[in-house]
């Protein structure tokens, strides 16, 4: 059995920016660009022209020198900002694009989601593109018209199932596209983030698919942004900034990892925009832990600052907690006179918001303060940035927003009620 399902060793990926675009050629041209290339390099040479094009066009690195190893049944978690390289890896482990340098080993059939409707034909129907995607990955006729009926439930779309696929909707494309990548049985899944397009119902089907694949002892690769889904769903990460691993590990330390890159860029974006005198939030943090993963039953303390940059004649502060679907949590208010008898001068101030356990589900939510002006010349509203939090805990399992620890009492009650244990009164 191998150690492995998936190892990157120095896997590279190079795009040159703002290069020619090539069109397709015919055999004739391709022959005579082969015959003549030679003499052009030669005349190049003796004028001391550069043939490569660097020197033309500027070229950037998507990814770069990317090592890792996943071992078969893992669920791994990508996770990174957008243009790290997250897409651009699934597309070299897919064998869409070819590396720069490296290589990838790969141990099994892959099942891959990269875009809404990959590897879809248009003028086919639903019917005749699941055989071809159940093809393409290596699946025999037979495994894939027993996984049909399957397929065509969780897909949701039986009355449109011998329809062209050019006139499904975005929603009805990604359904059936998700349900062919889960339910044809790959050793190796790998899912981009395209779940964002379903809604809220489809998106937690296909989270409860992946758990199930993954239950099964397949190898899963879950790219996306919803922190809250990634750490329910994946038992590792893997984080990319710039193109390169800045960590590979426990999914809790990637996503930290993950949340302290993210508030080192915006105290420097902070600081760089941030003038005196001018009426605005600072950084947004939570001042009672290190980082912004917490526990359920954890107390929190979230500060920031405020500059106030005219005479105003008091305001309204509000604090606002949503979690990943965005429901409020809550929506706390308060106003200036209920903060501090003197009225609000001019200067920086700084803000501070104490929070009891809430016991939230375990999963990712945002917090961001609002302030609304009153009698001022300034804007009437300012918004904080959003600061994220990741909670982790026992979880209820039936989606709700919050579990707390509460204590239970059973005992029989037949004496109390004199009632016999037929339900007869005695």
């Amino acid at each position: 059995m191998n150690s492995f399902a998936l190892r990157a060793d120095g896997l590279s990926k190079q795009y040159c920016i703002g290069g020619p675009v090539t069109g397709y050629r015919t055999v004739r041209e391709s022959l005579t660009e082969l015959i003549h290339k030679p003499l052009r390099r030669f005349r190049s040479k003796s004028n001391g022209r550069n043939t490569n094009g660097q020197g033309r066009h500027p070229r950037i690195w998507a990814i770069q020198d990317v090592d890792f190893s996943v071992k078969p049944g893992e669920v791994v978690g990508v996770i990174g900002r957008n243009g790290a390289g997250k897409s651009t890896l699934l597309k070299l482990l897919s064998r869409i694009t070819e590396p720069t340098k490296g290589y990838a080993d790969i141990n099994g059939r892959i099942g891959s989601l990269l875009e809404v409707g990959t590897g879809f034909h248009p003028e086919l129907t639903g019917r005749e593109n699941v055989f071809l995607n159940g093809a393409i990955i290596g699946m025999s006729r037979a495994e894939i018209r027993r996984q049909f009926d399957a397929i065509v439930a969780f897909a949701e779309i039986e009355k449109f199932i011998d329809t062209p696929v050019k006139h499904y909707s975005s929603g009805m494309y990604l359904r059936l596209a998700f349900a062919i990548a889960a339910h044809l049985e790959p050793e190796i899944l790998l899912v981009d983030e395209v779940l964002a397009v379903g809604d809220l119902a489809f998106q937690r089907r296909c989270l409860g698919r992946m758990g199930e694949v993954a239950h099964q002892g397949r190898t899963v690769l879950f790219v996306s942004h919803n922190m809250g889904a990634v750490r329910s769903l994946c038992e590792k990460g893997l984080l990319l900034e710039q193109g390169k691993v800045v960590e590979f590990g426990p999914i809790g330390r990637a996503i930290e990892t993950y949340y302290k890159l993210s508030a080192d860029s915006r105290k420097r974006e902070e600081s760089s925009r941030f003038v005196p005198g001018k009426t605005g939030f600072g950084p947004i943090y939570l001042a009672s832990h290190e980082s912004s993963t917490v526990d359920q039953k954890d107390l929190l303390e979230v500060a920031t600052t405020l500059n106030i940059g005219q005479e105003i004649a008091g305001f309204i502060l509000l604090a606002l907690l949503e979690d990943m679907h965005q429901r409020p949590v809550f929506h706390l208010r308060i106003d200036s006179t209920d903060l501090s008898p003197e009225p609000a001068v001019v200067g920086l101030h700084e803000i501070r918001l104490k929070l009891p356990p809430m016991w939230l589900e375990p999963g990712l939510y945002s917090l961001h303060f609002k302030i609304l002006f009153s009698g001022s010349g300034i804007q009437h509203r300012y918004l904080s940035d959003i600061l994220y939090l990741d909670v982790g805990g026992i979880s209820s399992g039936w989606g709700a927003m919050l579990t707390p620890h509460a204590q239970w009492s059973f005992q029989r009650a037949d004496s109390r009620c004199g009632a016999t244990a037929n339900g007869q009164q005695s």
